[in-house]
């Protein structure tokens, strides 16, 4: 299994899936897992170097997920949330378009960004999720066994139960079956 394949991003917002880093391993454990989240999250393309995401940056962006946790999961207390708050006011990453060897256009990002300007766009997200009452009332915790994460439930009728139906809602449909079949 590759890093990314063990990267988890289907709750629904970069900012929770932020959170599933910690899921059922500690998944950022390095500089160069850093970038992989980076890319996997959609916050700088493939391809893109990420040069200044260094030591510095992972124990930031461990920060800054236990500071998102809190303000999910216990309250608003005051400092994680100025931290969110300094980590938002720091200007996010500059796409631009680039006309490759082919002569399609892809999604760059103008200079290389700096680890700042890459936490930034993780904690705007949470920003916009925490003030958004509509969104903030969608955000649920998974229902499967020993799972701590949380997800966007954008389901019809809003009656999603698991982070992921391929794992946690597969875990209980496959328990389910042997229940059935013991029985």
């Amino acid at each position: 299994m590759t890093p990314m394949d063990e990267l988890r991003f289907d709750s629904g917002r970069i900012c929770l899936d932020l959170l599933a880093t910690t899921h059922p391993t500690e998944h950022l454990d390095s500089p160069d897992a850093v970038r992989t989240w980076i890319r996997g999250a959609g916050i700088a393309p493939s391809g893109t170097p990420l040069a200044a995401v260094g030591p510095d940056c992972l124990t930031a962006l461990r920060q800054l997920r236990a500071d998102i946790e809190e303000l999910f999961t216990r309250g608003q207390a005051a400092e994680p949330l100025a931290r969110l708050n300094a980590r938002a006011a720091a200007a996010p990453p500059v796409p631009r378009v680039v006309r490759t060897d082919t002569g399609d256009l892809i999604r760059a990002l103008h200079p290389d960004p700096a680890g700042e300007a890459l936490l930034a766009a993780v904690a705007r997200d949470a920003v916009d999720l925490l003030t958004d009452p509509a969104a903030r009332s969608r955000v649920r915790q998974c229902e499967g066994e020993g799972c701590p994460l949380l997800y966007l439930d954008t389901s019809r009728g809003r009656r999603r139960r698991w982070c992921s139906s391929e794992v946690c809602g597969n875990r209980v449909r496959v328990a389910r079956h042997r229940r059935r079949s013991t029985a």
